[in-house]
């Protein structure tokens, strides 16, 4: 629902919540992933008019393996580290390390001790799980079956 005041946007959502609570089906199409993920017990995807997923919301986002770190180091970082636990290393600030890895072939207590190992001593760290969005990403860029 673009353009409406936020308080009408969450009574509507309330109210189609309401009804699903009911046992009402409630086809839902939207643009917006965090209201699907939200909302949502089961998400479908369409891409170039196939089907590509329709599973548990929650299913969907179990497919997700990319799990992104950020690190914040005790100095500036002058080359970026490398290590075969990194899927991808990116400078975000002079001090932060923002590193994606595969939960599925490392955890986070490897990627932290990867940039010990790399002489960085580490001040604070946040993690990001992957949603509904990267779920989409990650399956709409792979190559269309025809």
């Amino acid at each position: 629902m673009v353009g409406c005041r936020i308080e009408l946007r969450q009574q509507l959502w309330a109210y189609v919540r309401s009804l699903n609570d009911q046992g009402v089906t409630v086809v839902l199409t939207t643009h917006y992933l965090e209201e699907a993920e939200r909302l949502c017990d089961r998400v479908a995807i369409i891409n170039h008019g196939r089907l590509i997923a329709n599973e548990p919301t929650q299913t969907l986002i179990g497919m997700a393996q990319e799990k992104l770190v950020e690190v914040t180091v005790d100095r500036d970082v002058a080359t970026v580290p490398d290590n075969r636990c990194f899927q991808k290393i990116a400078l975000k600030g002079e001090r932060t390390l923002a590193i994606t890895y595969q939960k599925d072939q490392v955890n986070a207590g490897e990627v932290l001790a990867a940039v010990q190992a790399a002489g960085f001593g580490i001040v604070d760290v946040s993690t990001r799980e992957a949603d509904l969005e990267d779920v989409f990403l990650n399956l709409t860029r792979a190559p269309v079956a025809a």
